[in-house]
């Protein structure tokens, strides 16, 4: 669980720096004109297609903001590009505490020196057992993954690229080349563009109701009875789930 929330902070520290959105430099030689930069009334036709009740919702005008003194258009696209990717990271986070909280593991050793999985414990319990040089794979992962998408698209998300793509791995970037992370089987691409609409809604509105779902997991684990549906079905937990690491390395820097 702690895997999810420090996958939040990760994900977005690349995108939260000065330098994120400067370096679509290295492709612009396009102009804002030639390429599509949504607006505030291209989130209200989105809204009504993801929930035609509620509509567009926007209480505190995120659309119309201008995050590091950017245009609208550019910041709707950083709020785009974040919601995917966290709506993404949540689908994960709920599945994995599904399985992990029913005894499902990796077959294999979690540790070279053939030590397994932890079982018989809640999953945020399950990452406090898991030894901190993992915890650095992990995050030293999810970085490369989020430098990789800031540097090798075409086109930033912030410039009017596509919110949620990742670019695929090239041979002459990663030796011997990998697996394409967005679409690793081409499923993807055989689609036409009406499909690849609709998957899109989908993917959004389970990414919300995953990201409910995960937070209503950790608040119920952290205060027991804070969400009445889930009492007595998720064990209580005394740790910090906003601590990712056993020791804070904040103290040290």
């Amino acid at each position: 669980m702690k895997l999810f929330l420090a996958a939040l902070f990760a994900s977005s520290a690349a995108a939260f720096t000065q330098s994120s959105f400067n370096g679509q430099r290295m492709a612009s030689a396009q102009t804002k004109a030639s390429m599509t930069m949504e607006t505030s009334e291209d989130l209200a036709v989105l809204a009504k297609k993801l929930n035609p009740v509620v509509g567009f919702f926007d209480p505190l005008g995120l659309a119309e903001a201008n995050f590091w003194d950017t245009t609208s258009e550019e910041t709707i696209g950083f709020l785009r590009e974040s919601e995917v990717k966290h709506g993404r990271i949540a689908m994960f986070a709920f599945v994995g505490f599904i399985a992990h909280a029913n005894g499902f593991t990796f077959p294999w050793d979690m540790t070279l020196d053939g030590t397994p999985f932890p079982t018989g414990m809640s999953p945020p319990e399950a990452w406090d057992a898991i030894p901190e040089a993992a915890k650095w794979q992990i995050f030293t992962f999810i970085g490369f993954l989020e430098f990789y998408r800031e540097v090798a698209s075409e086109t930033h998300y912030m410039k009017g690229g596509k919110p949620g793509y990742f670019p695929d791995f090239k041979a002459s970037v990663i030796p011997g080349g990998a697996l394409n992370y967005y679409d690793p089987f081409g499923i993807s691409r055989k689609n036409d563009d009406a499909k690849k609409e609709a998957g899109l809604i989908k993917e959004i509105n389970n990414g919300r109701l995953a990201m409910i779902g995960i937070f209503g997991f950790v608040s119920e684990a952290q205060v027991p009875g804070s969400v009445p549906a889930l009492k007595g079905i998720i064990p209580e937990y005394s740790g910090d789930v906003m601590a990712p690491f056993s020791t804070s390395i904040l103290p040290h820097l």
